[in-house]
Formats: structure tokens, sequence, C-alpha cells
């Protein structure tokens, strides 16, 4: 029905970037808001950024100023440009759409498979 399909994650040192991606595909009418989630283990999921389909944007304080949210709607594509990476940036991260599908006028979210990124030297 609606596929989200991420990359981008890997291992880059401390002071690196990295850009993820996640493309969504599927019966979708529309994509409101998007955004990026991460998890460690045993932590509960949190959210790390998110874009509505305005443009406005939203960052939990530990990434402002060193990551940048963006969405491509043609595309129904959102990326995350991580830069000055720490180690403690190291999670599984998602990315999480709210759509509305064809013929339906409810709202929906869906999840990413998740993508690691790790931060070590």
């Amino acid at each position: 029905q609606v596929q989200l399909v991420e990359s981008g994650g890997g291992l880059v040192q401390p002071g690196g970037s990295l850009r993820l991606s996640c493309a969504a595909s599927g019966s979708i009418f529309s994509i409101k808001a998007m955004g990026w989630y991460r998890q460690a283990p045993g932590k509960e999921r949190e959210l790390v950024a998110r874009i509505t389909s305005g443009g406005s944007t939203d960052y939990t304080d530990s990434v402002k100023g060193r990551f940048t949210i963006s969405r491509d709607n043609a595309k129904k594509t959102v990326y995350l440009q991580m830069n000055s990476l720490k180690p403690e940036d190291t999670d599984v991260y998602y990315c999480n759409i709210q759509a509305v599908l064809m013929g339906r006028s409810s709202l929906y979210q869906y999840w990413g498979q998740g993508t690691q990124v790790t931060v070590s030297s």
C-alpha cells in the first residue's frame, strides 16, 4: 500500500556528515508531515526533526544547528542532512510520514525500516 525506503546511513567519524533519504511510494494522495526519529536499544523512539507540508520545521534541541530536514514533494522524499556528528548521535534512524491515501479522507502514519547511523573514531 505505502512503502518507505530509507538510505544513507553508515559509519562516520566524529565531526563528519551523513545525508539520510526516505522515499515514499504507493497509493498516496498527499503527504502532510514528514519526519525523522531515532531509537537506541532499550530506549523510546524520539523525534529528531519534522517538516510540515508548508515547510515549517521543528528540531530536538540536541541537533539544532547541526541537522537540517528538507523535503521534495514531487519525489515524495524527505532528507536529513546531518553535520558535525557526535558519538551520541549513534542510533537507528526511522523516517515517518503522515499521509492521506487515494480515495480516503483519513490521515495515516507510516514508518520506514530504519537505518543505522554510527559515529565513532
